[in-house]
């Protein structure tokens, strides 16, 4: 079997463990390939000690049985991007990491008795995490993990543009703002939360809609995970729609952005995040 690693590049102590972990996997018969990015930052890497595993990009992981990813909730984002539904391990190398459940003095043994336990049953130990996907007129973007922003000309003064916000169909609100975002329960505690969205427990299966510094009261709204959102940017210089804020589409007003759950969720392999304890870090 195959396993990804994707660590956090300019990070030594990301480094250091994938090598550990590539050395590791190695006593276990498991072959390790590496995303282009953490291949060219391992190459003349002082913290990597095993011979070097094989790069591909990043899209290609989801070709790999389980990929690890190591390093901060961004890191999780750009391994989540190109995982699909290959199962995915986060060792949470940042403060707070409610994508990365495990501790880096956990991490090795705990990818080790997963990839044990892949080789005798043929299948990872798994939970689904829902993703957002976006389109428009010839169009698509890559599922969101955390939230889906469309957004007008600029932030601030002079920017933003007139919106229009349908949910399954029926107008929920309208009038001018810097843009809309769209979150899952997932992506609640980030991008969400700094525009004053609500926090959604992860078990809750919601879609969240929150307005970003909107000039009349459009209040966060929670819906449905199968409700059919669509965010119209009717007046505008123009605009972009950005996916986990790494993917981006841009669009000329008027037009209209589809936001609706993905089909293919994230499989979160490893320990259970304690979602309480991960908020008692953004205190």
């Amino acid at each position: 079997m195959t396993v990804g690693i994707v660590a956090q590049r300019d990070n030594d102590r990301a480094m250091s463990l994938a090598s550990e972990l590539a050395d590791r996997l190695a006593d276990v018969d498991a072959s390790v390939a590496v995303d282009e990015t953490t291949g060219e930052a391992l190459v003349d890497h002082d913290a990597w000690q095993a011979a070097r595993p094989t790069s591909r990009p990043v899209e290609e992981m989801r070709d790999c049985d389980l990929v690890v990813s190591i390093g901060g909730d961004g890191t999780f984002l750009y391994a989540a991007r190109g995982a699909g539904s290959t199962p995915l391990m986060g060792v949470n190398l940042g403060e707070v990491g409610f994508l990365n459940a495990l501790a880096p003095e956990e991490a090795v043994e705990t990818v080790v008795a997963e990839v044990e336990h892949i080789q005798k049953t043929g299948s990872a130990r798994t939970r689904a995490m829902p993703r957002l996907r976006a389109s428009g007129p010839g169009w698509e973007l890559s599922p969101a993990l955390n939230e889906v922003v469309v957004q007008g000309t600029h932030r601030g003064s002079g920017g933003g543009g007139e919106f229009e916000v349908y949910v399954d169909g029926s107008l929920y609100t309208s009038g001018h703002a810097d843009g809309v975002l769209v979150a899952t329960p997932t992506g609640s505690t980030a991008y969400n939360l700094s525009e004053g969205g609500p926090l959604v427990h992860p078990d809750v299966p919601a879609l969240v809609v929150t307005g970003m510094a909107p000039d009349d009261g459009m209040p966060p709204l929670v819906v449905s995970a199968d409700s059919d959102i669509l965010v119209e940017l009717t007046d505008a210089e123009n605009g972009v729609v950005v996916s986990d804020g790494r993917v981006r589409q841009e669009i000329s007003p008027p037009e209209r952005v589809s936001l609706t759950r993905a089909s293919e969720p994230i499989r979160l392999a490893g320990p259970p995040l304690d979602f309480f304890t991960a908020l008692g870090k953004l205190a």
